[in-house]
């Protein structure tokens, strides 16, 4: 199989990964829960998860990271934490349904949407700076697209946020251990990844790292202030009730560890060769659209004329290239590029994937599609 669907999960692991997680399974308790060797290994070895993933991510306190199960879970957290009801949040035109779901389900919350053009990052800017008006409480915006891999000019967002007195809620869901994602240089609120994608760690991991005041989401056991009936007033605590995903977060751990060793660089560099390569051979096919720009990670969106996304994504996997097709749980970025009808097929790449595999997948829509004009 040809993976190329490591937007929605990096499937290919470092062997490190599995094996981390399972050597976990049989020798990590729960951290907290005990002064046991177990236990106690199990606490020590997730500080040093946060520890890698503050050094990682511009974080002063390994304590102000946060273990979740997915960037979703912490987007939910952050979006708690600072949208009380009658806001007014101002977004980008690329949000994930993990933003705006969440928004949406807040009484009485006013949403305003930065719809700036595709892969223009000043157009972006330009419509960020005229909709962040004195009525906007809190500005959330991805770093990259997960539909069309616009990279966003966040950098330029967070420091008008800052000018501004807004706190920023920054998805990086399609960026974290791709490009670079620096919590104490952007000033934002919340930063929040998942860990099964660009971090290459388990399914059911992420991190919210915080830099403002939080509320809990969850309430329950954490081990510590045992006593009181409210959740502790201290992080990572507050934020993590219940038993951790410990096996996840050793694999986590892990994942981080090939990241730091490859390089963040690095494996960007790699991935926009190979999606370029992808793109070249995609855009010389008749009928296909290749959504392509400048500010772009690794992945390609596309459409093809007269076939829906759906039966060419279904296609390609009879044919072993995994991708995937659809809205991509971002009906909001399709409506802004105007692709919200038709949906694309999406290509995304991780450090795995060869030159060789982007020329076969090229292949195989070539057939594909040739053989489907050949049916009408």
């Amino acid at each position: 199989m040809i993976y190329l669907d490591s937007a929605a999960t990096t499937l290919e692991k470092p062997r490190s990964v599995p094996a981390a997680a399972a050597w976990a399974m049989t020798r990590m308790a729960s951290p907290g829960r005990g002064g046991h060797p177990a236990s106690v290994l199990a606490a020590d070895t997730m500080y040093r998860c946060r520890e890698l993933a503050a050094e990682l991510f511009g974080v002063d306190d390994p304590e102000q990271v946060i273990l979740t199960s997915n960037a979703t879970h912490g987007l939910n957290i952050a979006i708690h934490s600072l949208v009380r009801p009658g806001a007014a949040v101002l977004i980008s035109g690329y949000e994930h349904n993990a933003v705006t779901r969440p928004l949406y389900a807040r009484p009485d919350v006013k949403v305003k949407i930065a719809a700036g053009p595709l892969f223009d990052g000043d157009g972006v800017y330009e419509v960020f700076r005229r909709e962040l008006t004195a009525e906007v409480d809190v500005v959330i915006c991805n770093h990259v697209s997960n539909v069309f891999g616009f990279v966003q000019p966040v950098e330029r967002i967070a420091a008008l946020c800052k000018e501004r007195g807004v706190p920023l809620i920054v998805d990086a869901s399609q960026s974290a251990g791709v490009l670079p994602v620096d919590m104490k240089q952007w000033g934002a609120a919340f930063v929040a990844m998942p860990g099964h994608k660009g971090l290459y760690g388990p399914q059911g991991t992420g991190l919210l790292l915080c830099g403002a005041e939080t509320r809990p989401l969850l309430c329950g056991g954490t081990g510590s202030q045992s006593r009181r009936q409210e959740m502790p007033d201290f992080l990572p605590d507050r934020l993590e009730a219940g038993t951790q995903n410990v096996c996840g977060a050793v694999g986590l751990l892990a994942g981080m560890r090939f990241v730091k060793e490859k390089g963040i660089g690095r494996i960007h560099a790699y991935e926009i060769r190979l999606a370029g390569r992808l793109m070249d051979r995609l855009s010389a096919i008749p009928g296909v659209t290749v959504y392509r720009g400048a500010d772009q990670s690794g992945v390609c969106s596309v459409t093809v004329d007269r076939m829906d996304c759906e039966e060419v994504g279904a296609a390609l996997g009879r044919r072993g290239v995994a991708v995937r097709a659809g809205l991509h749980c971002s009906p909001l970025a399709h409506r802004t590029a105007g692709t919200e009808e038709s949906g694309t097929v999406r290509f995304s790449v991780s450090a795995f994937n060869t030159a060789w595999q982007m020329d076969r997948a090229a292949e195989i829509v070539r057939q594909i599609v040739t053989q489907g004009k050949g049916a009408r």
